[in-house]
């Protein structure tokens, strides 16, 4: 994704609310006809390129969660973003190094791939009293080139998570291999979804499962369908 410029100008306030309201009626349709209720599904703003100001006019169109995949990127903007009411989620791939700023600034990290970085983040929650809530990446498709837990280690990855007091595990996220026919997206969506429901059954401790968070702006409305409680758009939102 390309940053804005003056050749591709930023959406005010106005279109992004346009906007907002098609991509939300297209989540209700597609929650519908997959059994699901639309009121569950929550929307997120990608914003990694995205300037502070752009930000700013989203969240005044509606946009209450946004998700930032780099550290530096989120740290250049932190203090310009109009926070009150809003989420921030970490939702790219996170180096220990990195986990004591990051904890600093969000709500959320979505990208929990390891243990090692799991007791890092942690760490620095406890050390500055925070309650850091965690979703566990899994690669759903096997792909070699995305991060993510191995889906036959998912339920044995959130027990240990179990150990961690200053985190709390709400939930499963994934990120498709590229290049997916319909058919295998679908079957993907339903993996991760059967996954999610199967642990959250389990009731265990500190493991609270109520976000599925699945689907980018090419394949939102399936993963909507198939279950998806929180989807991440940028393009189809700021483009």
């Amino acid at each position: 994704m390309e940053k804005l410029s003056s050749s591709n100008p930023a959406p005010g306030v106005c279109e992004l609310r346009q906007r907002i309201g098609i991509i939300k009626e297209n989540i209700h349709t597609a929650a519908l006809a997959g059994g699901f209720d639309p009121a569950a599904v929550r929307l997120m703003a990608v914003t990694k390129t995205v300037p502070a100001g752009t930000i700013n006019a989203a969240i005044e169109a509606g946009i209450d969660l946004i998700g930032e995949n780099r550290e530096q990127s989120l740290s250049g903007k932190y203090d310009e973003i109009r926070r009150d009411g809003v989420e921030i989620h970490f939702i790219g791939h996170l180096q220990r190094n990195k986990a004591a700023r990051v904890v600093k600034m969000v709500d959320c990290v979505q990208s929990l791939d390891s243990i090692a970085l799991a007791k890092e983040l942690d760490k620095q929650a406890a050390a500055i009293g925070k309650q850091l809530q965690v979703l566990v990446e899994v690669n759903i498709g096997q792909d070699p080139n995305k991060s993510g837990v191995h889906p036959d280690a998912g339920r044995e990855f959130v027990d240990a998570l179990r150990e961690l007091p200053s985190l709390s595990v709400r939930g499963l996220m994934t990120i498709l291999p590229l290049e997916c026919t319909t058919l295998q997206m679908e079957k993907y969506f339903s993996q991760i979804h059967a996954l999610y429901v199967d642990i959250r059954a389990q009731n265990r401790d500190n493991v609270c499962m109520d976000c599925l968070s699945m689907g980018m702006s090419g394949d939102y409305k399936l993963a909507v369908k198939h279950g998806a409680t929180m989807v991440r758009l940028g393009t189809v939102l700021f483009r």
